[in-house]
């Protein structure tokens, strides 16, 4: 029987916890498609209005190993900057993995930035043995958070 795994993963950021949690967790799904098109192809509601058990699917170029995923919102905090979703489809569910969960919460730093903590759960199929996918999902992870940065550096106003 397969065990649960887990990684984690902290980002710094200088935009404030509030706007890089909308940006780059909440609204992802609207952003992705423009700020990384050669990641994302498409992103789009699937059920909710963006509360928990919200699901929401994303559509990859080949530039990922997965055509889709789809990834439902279990908990949401949107005060304290923090969520869990679970992957529901796609994304290796079924190929590679059982289950795969992920909190994420941006906190406040001193210097008016911000520090994202990432924790990701998964449980991988009997048989499945994990090479370098944690290095490539905490490069993915990081830049989902840098391009948001980017983007929220340039535009200031945006998601205030």
């Amino acid at each position: 029987m397969a065990s649960a795994n887990s990684w984690t993963l902290e980002i710094a950021s200088p935009v404030a916890a509030s706007r890089l949690f909308r940006a780059a967790v909440m609204d992802w799904h609207t952003l992705a498609p423009k700020l990384v098109s050669d990641v994302v192809a498409s992103a789009h509601p699937v059920e909710g209005e963006g509360g928990v058990g919200s699901v929401r699917q994303f559509n990859f170029t080949a530039a990922m190993p997965f055509n889709f995923m789809k990834e439902r919102l279990e908990f949401l905090d949107a005060d304290k900057c923090e969520c869990k979703s679970t992957l529901v489809e796609g994304g290796g569910i079924g190929v590679a993995i059982e289950t795969a969960t992920s909190h994420i919460k941006v906190e406040p730093a001193a210097n008016g930035g911000s520090l994202v903590k990432v924790d990701s759960t998964y449980k991988l199929l009997p048989g499945v043995e994990v090479n370098d996918e944690i290095a490539k999902a905490k490069e993915s992870v990081t830049a989902i958070f840098k391009a948001a940065e980017a983007f929220l550096v340039a535009n200031p106003d945006a998601y205030n």
